[in-house]
């Protein structure tokens, strides 16, 4: 089995005597926020509560993903929903072969359509279907979808799309989708838009829930923020990009103290920024360090 076959098919790859591997997945830009290929496992520093680690395992091929794309479909979204449609039928037509997914869709009700597949068709067949509805239960469809990847292997991705903020969830918030995000080393991408739409009065304008930034930031997806819903197109096409152009790097935990860890990845080269989850639970029950 090679080595980029084990790391698609586990978050964290065994090692010899036992020992695993913390897994970050890194995307890396240049000052034109380009993303940036070929790199070496040498061009990268990782710390781990700020103390730099050892990388142990380094891979730059394409890896599968596993991802949900979770969309807005409220009152607010009426004049741009086939907009939105038509851009996440671009998401999930730049898929490869090796990954999967699954679509959804959130207002005052939380929609999964199908189950995960790889046939395109059915994908696009899918998010055609998505139903309407009124509210912004942003949180607990975010939540819901991390519960629909539980228990897959290898790379885990929720997609997620609003045009407003959580108006109406009844289980969740930000911050217990965070620590669930971070206990199922998921990465979350969020893209936001500024919506016009008529609310029964007036036409006003809405702002994307500034919880958006802060969860791509933590889980290592990235957040776009749009004016104009004819960007929604460009957006998701770049974020199916992005995701096949990722690096892994892993090192070996040493402290397994049940607490909350704080990740960095920096470059030594300038004018690079790389991108990552930043933290992760050094749990006992999720690694096995050898003592060697």
């Amino acid at each position: 089995m090679s080595a980029a076959l084990v790391a698609a098919q586990q978050q964290q790859p065994t090692f010899k005597s036992g020992t695993q591997i913390v897994s970050l997945f890194v995307t890396v830009q240049d000052v034109q926020r380009r993303l940036v290929p070929d790199l070496l496992q040498g061009d990268f520093d990782v710390f781990d509560n700020e103390k730099t680690q050892p990388i142990v395992y380094f891979d730059n091929s394409v890896q599968p993903i596993t991802v949900v794309a979770m969309l807005d479909t409220s009152g607010s979204m009426t004049l741009t929903i086939d907009l939105l449609k038509q851009a996440a039928e671009q998401f999930v037509l730049r898929l490869l072969p090796a990954d999967k997914a699954r679509v959804g869709a959130f207002n005052d009700k939380i929609q999964f359509a199908g189950g995960f597949t790889s046939n395109r068709d059915q994908l696009v067949t899918d998010i055609r279907g998505l139903d309407y509805g009124n509210g912004t239960r942003l949180w607990d469809a975010t939540d819901a979808s991390l519960d629909e990847l539980k228990g897959i292997e290898g790379r885990k991705v929720v997609l997620v799309f609003t045009d407003g903020d959580d108006t109406e969830s009844k289980n969740s918030s930000l911050g217990k989708v965070i620590e669930h995000a971070r206990a199922q080393e998921v990465m979350i991408y969020a893209i936001g838009l500024e919506s016009n739409y008529f609310n029964g009065q007036r036409m006003v304008r809405s702002k994307p829930d500034s919880g958006l930034r802060k969860i791509a930031d933590e889980t290592g997806g990235g957040y776009f923020e749009l004016s104009k819903a004819t960007d929604l197109a460009p957006t998701f096409t770049k974020i199916a990009q992005e995701l096949h152009s990722q690096y892994v790097i892993g090192f070996s935990p040493t402290q397994l103290d049940n607490k909350i860890h704080k990740l960095s990845v920096k470059m030594k080269q300038t004018g690079l920024t790389a991108r990552a989850r930043r933290s992760y639970l050094a749990a006992s029950d999720k690694f096995s360090v050898s003592q060697q």
